[in-house]
């Protein structure tokens, strides 16, 4: 099992998606701070170095928005480090009953709106994938509790081959990502 360690490019990727989700960063969110995601090889395939999807997979500065109860979501900027494109394909986390991917779609009348993302989470050989309010990003559905800043949780991730990366995010208070689901229900 490879460790890749998370580097701190998130920061400055999520600026401009936190004012375009219709909020800003709360002065009281817990500091950024690098995440190492942890690959297992599970029942995955691997690649001709011996490595498997989530071996390849770094997660950079992963968090989440507080919340009282309901549902939240999940960010961060996710990493190939590998040669062939990979998937992340499911989530899920003890503090929710269900975990989507979703991503953020234009309605005909040009207002965002949310809804599952088909296929899961592309990212390409080489490349990387931001998740971020008003975009893609990881939906916590029944929280089973509170999900308060300063606090963190886990996050475990399968990717396309059936490997999985266990993530550590921070909670943030955040007044963003209130967006609607692409049937009319609120975030």
């Amino acid at each position: 099992m490879k460790k890749h360690l998370a580097t701190a490019a998130l920061a400055a990727a999520l600026l401009p998606a936190l004012a375009a989700c219709g909020g800003a960063d709360d002065d009281r969110a817990a500091p950024s701070t690098p995440s190492e995601a942890t690959g297992s090889s599970g029942a995955g395939a691997t690649d001709a170095t011996g490595d498997t999807a989530a071996d390849l997979l770094t997660v950079t500065d992963p968090w989440v928005k507080a919340a009282p109860d309901g549902m939240t979501a999940a960010f961060g900027t996710l990493t190939n480090t590998g040669p062939a494109d990979l998937a992340v394909v499911s989530a899920v986390t003890d503090v929710a009953a269900s975990t989507e991917l979703h991503e953020t779609v234009e309605n005909e009348d040009g207002s965002m709106a949310m809804q599952p993302k088909e296929g899961g989470f592309v990212i390409p050989a080489g490349g990387s994938l931001t998740l971020q309010p008003g975009g893609d990003h990881l939906m916590l559905m029944g929280l089973t509790g509170p999900v308060e800043p300063g606090t963190a949780l886990t996050l475990t991730l399968t990717l396309d081959d059936g490997s999985t990366a266990t993530v550590e995010a921070t909670v943030k208070a955040f007044d963003g990502a209130d967006e609607q689901y692409q049937n009319g229900g609120e975030h």
